[in-house]
């Protein structure tokens, strides 16, 4: 059996990040699964999980693949892992973590603004997204009704059955592309997920407190927003504005319930003239998906929408998959069938 170790190196910020199949031989054919472990997820749980896991995960996976773990060290690292890997011809990229992690291993199949390519390999070459569920949240695997167990996850990897995905890109004018898997959101819930990643050694606790702050001082704000190319309307008074590739935020809140990553399209869904009661009394609703009949809530689906600003004040937040990546305006667009994942 051989195993390729990929362990980060603390280089300048001029150096590329270090990332090798070791002695992995890319024209076997032995598939390279590279695993991309974050060891302090969930309070250090992921990377202990994960210690756990591996025995079996090499006993189900290594008569056929090449296994490589490499392990995070800081942000955006899971992304650097993920290039270097489709560079070299891995045949899949498996985030082992929550949806950070994801995230992170997600934005890591591009490069400014196009599909990172093998360098190895024929053009036909292509590397799948894995998932194996072991963080804080794990929202993604929930629209495919995945539960946060590993050992389920092996298995559907040595199946290996894939499907393609859309992703989501968000665009601004002097700023990179960035890319989304799950759920992009604005204002009141973006600005809880921003003080929710203050908390994340409190597990899903954290949502409930970054929810408390955000609330504090909360006002809700008219936008300009532009549907598929076409005239600029006003959204008034909007709470939250809920871009969904998949269908859940928020550690189980199922909030764009219409939403599917392969049917080509984003599912917006807006919470306008919310008060902070309307969340206690229409919660329930919130998480179970049925908050689409509630009254100031409306949905549609779209293949871009541009969200902008109109009166001067505080910025306006906004995250995807749970990270926050500024503030608006911005542009949200779907990529069709843009990766191949193990489903």
């Amino acid at each position: 059996m051989v195993y390729g170790i990929a362990v980060r190196m603390n280089n300048p910020p001029s150096m590329p990040p270090q990332f090798s199949l070791s002695s992995t031989n890319l024209l076997s054919r032995r598939s390279d699964l590279v695993f991309v472990v974050n060891p302090r997820g969930a309070n250090g749980t992921t990377g202990k999980e994960w210690k756990k896991l591996l025995p079996y995960l090499r006993s189900r996976l290594s008569s056929d693949c090449n296994i490589c773990e490499s392990f995070t060290s800081g942000p955006s690292h899971a992304t650097d892992i993920t290039r270097e890997a489709i560079r070299e011809g891995a045949n899949a990229v498996i985030a082992v973590g929550g949806d950070g992690t994801l995230h992170e291993v997600v934005n890591g199949f591009f490069w400014q603004g196009n599909p990172v390519s093998s360098q190895n390999e024929k053009p036909a070459h292509t590397t799948a997204l894995g998932l194996i569920p072991l963080g804080t949240g794990s929202d993604f695997a929930r629209t495919y009704g995945w539960k946060n167990d590993p050992y389920e996850a092996v298995e559907r990897i040595a199946k290996g059955l894939k499907s393609r995905l859309d992703v989501g890109v968000i665009t601004a004018e002097d700023k990179d592309p960035h890319y989304f898997i799950n759920v992009a959101d604005i204002h009141l819930s973006a600005k809880a997920g921003y003080y929710a990643a203050r908390y994340k050694t409190l597990g899903n606790l954290c949502y409930v407190i970054g929810a408390l702050q955000a609330f504090m001082g909360h006002k809700n704000v008219d936008l300009r927003v532009k549907i598929d190319d076409g005239e600029w309307m006003k959204y008034s008074q909007v709470t939250a504005l809920c871009i969904g590739n998949a269908k859940y935020f928020g550690g189980g809140m199922k909030i764009t319930p219409n939403a599917d990553p392969s049917n080509g399209s984003l599912e917006v869904v807006a919470l306008q003239d919310f008060k902070w009661y309307d969340f206690i009394l229409k919660l329930h609703k919130l998480y179970n998906g049925t908050h689409l009949s509630v009254r100031n809530v409306t949905s549609r689906s779209v293949r871009s929408i541009e969200v902008e600003q109109i009166d001067d004040g505080d910025p306006i937040y906004i995250q995807s998959d749970g990270e926050h990546i500024g503030f608006l305006p911005r542009k949200l667009c779907i990529l069709p069938g843009a990766i191949e994942m193990i489903t």
